[in-house]
């Protein structure tokens, strides 16, 4: 594995997010019209871009971010964060009329989480926005996406850094549909496996490597299926497949694992790893940010990363 500094074309740019989480533990999930005593309430900076570019920035990627904010202490919290992580903001606009987007997570004794989301500022994201972006998004090595923001913002980045030859990196999450000139566009596509199964309508009981090998089947961009502690599939065309093992560690919190994974993933393709490469440094990333809680506050160091790195499992 890579572990030189990171000495990429120009770093990583993130189209961000922004979701101030609300998180409630509690023994289970509470049925229709019950209320349920919770353990634990914390607050947590988060939103998938905001994570990914964390998660970027703590494994040695210069990053900036593009996106919206409430006027509120949500906004400055997140400010106040990214100044900390040495993240660039210049393109991060403060909306008077929406508020920062909020997230509802509850998390059960197994770290297991299902969150109900409010995008807020996120959903006011523009085309002009991210054209404002444009000489960031273009001096950058990596451009990471997500399907938070409004699709015609997000398809605008994407063609501008195709156009400049920015590696396009697509984490398909929420789930939804993503339009053929969004995928035409992308260079490397990261679905967990419910959002394979939903991008290609696959049920069940169908094995996800022959899922992923359907999804790949025609395509120009490299598909990376992340399976939680199994590790995750690389299918890049013309090169062999490749699974690549996970590695065991005590889930405190799932939250923000795929962000992790993500983020470093982005990190180490701007410093030009080779894809499978990049993939085992960030499957390590991912889970040691399940050891703790949070989004974007338990994504790791590159030293940490590391650490864990030399104990993969599987095969």
């Amino acid at each position: 594995m890579n572990a030189g500094p990171l000495m990429g074309r120009g770093g990583v740019c993130v189209l961000a997010s922004f979701m101030y989480d609300l998180v409630a533990t509690a023994p289970r999930r509470p049925g229709p019209g019950e209320t349920l005593i919770g353990s634990h309430f914390a607050t947590f900076v988060g939103g998938k871009g905001f994570n990914q570019a964390v998660a970027a920035a703590r494994v040695g990627a210069a990053t900036t971010v593009i996106g919206r904010l409430g006027e509120d202490l949500f906004g400055t919290e997140f400010r106040e964060f990214l100044a900390g992580e040495g993240i660039g903001a210049v393109d991060l606009r403060t909306d008077p009329e929406h508020g920062t987007g909020v997230g509802l997570p509850v998390l059960d004794p197994a770290g297991q989480n299902s969150i109900i989301v409010i995008p807020r500022a996120n959903l006011a994201v523009t085309v002009a926005d991210v054209e404002a972006a444009r000489d960031r998004i273009e001096s950058a090595a990596v451009l990471l996406l997500q399907l938070e923001l409004p699709m015609d913002a997000t398809v605008h980045a994407a063609r501008i850094a195709r156009a400049a030859g920015v590696r396009v990196l697509l984490n398909p999450a929420p789930a939804a549909t993503v339009p053929t000139d969004l995928m035409d566009a992308v260079d490397v596509l990261i679905p967990n496996e419910g959002e394979l199964r939903q991008l290609t309508g696959a049920g069940p009981d169908e094995p996800v490597l022959d899922v992923a090998r359907r999804a790949a089947a025609g395509r120009t961009h490299a598909l990376i299926v992340t399976l939680g502690p199994d590790g995750a599939l690389v299918l890049e065309p013309g090169r062999p497949e490749v699974h690549v093992p996970g590695h065991r560690v005590d889930v405190v919190d799932t939250i923000g694992a795929g962000d992790a994974f993500c983020g470093s993933l982005g990190a180490r393709l701007a410093a030009g790893d080779a894809l499978t490469e990049a993939v085992a440094f960030a499957n390590a990333a991912a889970a040691v940010a399940v050891t703790r809680r949070g989004g974007a506050p338990a994504a790791p160091t590159r030293a940490e990363v590391l650490e864990l790195a030399g104990a993969p499992v599987g095969t």
